[in-house]
């Protein structure tokens, strides 16, 4: 898993973020993942699937019979 160095932490903002972590419960790390996560993956965004059927109950959808091949599926080659 990929890791990050801040550096040049004002100690001020170190201190606020040791005593939110301890407000949530949670260690210094975890909560600056915590944020991170949030910021820039909010729960409140829009994912395709909900995008894509807002379009069709928008232009009152379309009669699609989608059947999956259930066989595995070939791994790419890229030579």
């Amino acid at each position: 898993m990929p890791s990050v160095v801040i550096r040049n932490l004002p100690e001020e903002t170190h201190r606020a973020l040791k005593q939110l972590a301890l407000s949530h419960g949670r260690s210094t790390e975890a909560e600056i993942r915590a944020i991170l996560e949030e910021k820039v993956r909010p729960q409140e965004r829009v994912k395709i699937g909900s995008a894509l059927a807002a379009f069709g109950k928008r232009f009152k959808g379309i009669d699609l019979h989608v059947v999956r091949d259930p066989a595995a599926p070939e791994p790419a080659v890229f030579e």
